[in-house]
Protein backbone atom coordinates (compact mmCIF):
# COMPACT_ATOMS: atom_id res chain seq x y z
CA UNK A 1 0.00 0.00 0.00
CA UNK A 2 1.49 3.20 -0.35
CA UNK A 3 1.54 5.69 1.93
CA UNK A 4 2.85 8.65 3.17
CA UNK A 5 5.90 8.87 5.12
CA UNK A 6 3.77 9.16 8.35
CA UNK A 7 2.27 6.33 7.61
CA UNK A 8 -1.31 7.67 6.35
CA UNK A 9 -2.66 6.02 3.47
CA UNK A 10 -2.37 8.64 0.43
CA UNK A 11 -6.17 8.28 -0.11
CA UNK A 12 -6.01 10.18 3.13
CA UNK A 13 -3.88 12.85 1.75
CA UNK A 14 -6.38 15.59 0.67
CA UNK A 15 -6.71 19.15 0.16
CA UNK A 16 -9.35 18.68 2.31
CA UNK A 17 -7.39 17.08 4.74
CA UNK A 18 -5.17 20.23 4.69
CA UNK A 19 -7.77 22.84 4.76
CA UNK A 20 -9.24 21.48 7.39
CA UNK A 21 -5.51 21.22 9.52
CA UNK A 22 -5.24 17.94 9.70
CA UNK A 23 -2.24 16.76 8.36
CA UNK A 24 1.10 17.04 9.33
CA UNK A 25 4.30 17.81 7.55
CA UNK A 26 5.38 14.16 7.58
CA UNK A 27 2.01 13.60 6.18
CA UNK A 28 3.56 15.26 2.86
CA UNK A 29 6.64 13.30 2.94
CA UNK A 30 7.01 10.56 0.29
CA UNK A 31 7.61 7.22 1.99
CA UNK A 32 11.00 5.57 1.15
CA UNK A 33 8.66 2.31 0.20
CA UNK A 34 6.94 4.37 -2.22
CA UNK A 35 10.42 5.14 -3.54
CA UNK A 36 11.62 1.90 -3.99
CA UNK A 37 7.93 0.43 -5.36
CA UNK A 38 8.85 3.57 -8.27
CA UNK A 39 12.11 2.30 -8.43
CA UNK A 40 11.37 -1.28 -9.15
CA UNK A 41 8.99 0.12 -11.91
CA UNK A 42 11.11 2.04 -13.71
CA UNK A 43 14.00 -1.00 -13.12
CA UNK A 44 11.11 -2.74 -15.37
CA UNK A 45 10.42 0.26 -17.57
CA UNK A 46 14.30 -0.27 -18.64
CA UNK A 47 15.30 2.70 -16.86
CA UNK A 48 17.76 1.61 -14.28
CA UNK A 49 19.57 5.18 -14.10
CA UNK A 50 16.24 6.41 -12.51
CA UNK A 51 15.55 3.24 -10.41
CA UNK A 52 18.85 3.87 -8.81
CA UNK A 53 17.72 7.74 -8.01
CA UNK A 54 14.94 6.32 -6.69
CA UNK A 55 16.35 4.27 -4.40
CA UNK A 56 19.28 6.25 -2.92
CA UNK A 57 16.05 9.17 -2.36
CA UNK A 58 14.51 6.31 -0.71
CA UNK A 59 17.84 5.87 1.83
CA UNK A 60 18.30 9.21 2.11
CA UNK A 61 14.31 9.64 3.62
CA UNK A 62 15.93 8.65 6.82
CA UNK A 63 18.34 11.41 7.23
CA UNK A 64 17.19 15.40 8.34
CA UNK A 65 17.09 17.89 6.31
CA UNK A 66 20.46 19.50 8.24
CA UNK A 67 21.62 16.33 7.40
CA UNK A 68 20.61 16.48 3.75
CA UNK A 69 22.12 20.24 3.53
CA UNK A 70 25.30 19.75 4.72
CA UNK A 71 25.77 16.80 2.66
CA UNK A 72 24.79 18.67 -0.04
CA UNK A 73 26.68 21.45 0.63
CA UNK A 74 30.04 19.04 0.43
CA UNK A 75 29.37 17.25 -2.04
CA UNK A 76 29.61 20.64 -4.76
CA UNK A 77 32.88 20.80 -6.06
CA UNK A 78 35.59 22.92 -4.43
CA UNK A 79 33.24 23.07 -1.22
CA UNK A 80 35.07 19.80 0.57
CA UNK A 81 38.33 18.21 1.04
CA UNK A 82 38.70 14.65 0.07
CA UNK A 83 38.79 13.93 3.39
CA UNK A 84 35.50 15.33 4.28
CA UNK A 85 33.99 13.62 1.53
CA UNK A 86 35.12 10.50 3.10
CA UNK A 87 33.87 11.42 6.08
CA UNK A 88 30.21 11.78 4.72
CA UNK A 89 30.68 8.38 2.85
CA UNK A 90 31.16 6.70 6.19
CA UNK A 91 28.89 8.13 7.86
CA UNK A 92 26.19 7.15 4.76
CA UNK A 93 27.29 4.04 4.98
CA UNK A 94 27.35 3.84 8.47
CA UNK A 95 23.47 5.16 8.27
CA UNK A 96 22.45 2.33 5.88
CA UNK A 97 22.79 4.44 3.28
CA UNK A 98 24.95 2.36 1.10
CA UNK A 99 23.86 3.38 -2.63
CA UNK A 100 24.27 6.72 -1.61
CA UNK A 101 27.66 6.30 0.17
CA UNK A 102 28.86 4.43 -3.60
CA UNK A 103 27.79 7.54 -5.10
CA UNK A 104 29.96 9.57 -2.56
CA UNK A 105 32.64 7.03 -3.46
CA UNK A 106 32.31 7.61 -7.07
CA UNK A 107 32.28 11.73 -6.27
CA UNK A 108 35.32 11.41 -4.92
CA UNK A 109 37.08 9.96 -7.71
CA UNK A 110 35.90 11.98 -9.86
CA UNK A 111 36.43 15.01 -8.04
CA UNK A 112 40.21 13.93 -7.26
CA UNK A 113 40.51 13.01 -11.21
CA UNK A 114 39.44 16.81 -12.39
CA UNK A 115 40.69 18.82 -9.52
CA UNK A 116 37.59 19.47 -7.70
CA UNK A 117 38.29 18.82 -3.94
CA UNK A 118 39.42 22.18 -1.91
Amino acid sequence: MTRAFSGRPLADVTVEAAVAGELRADDVRIHPDTLREQAEVAAAAGDERLAANLRRAAELTALGDDDLLRIYGALRPGRATEEELAAVRDELAERGATQCAALVEEAIASYRRRGLTR
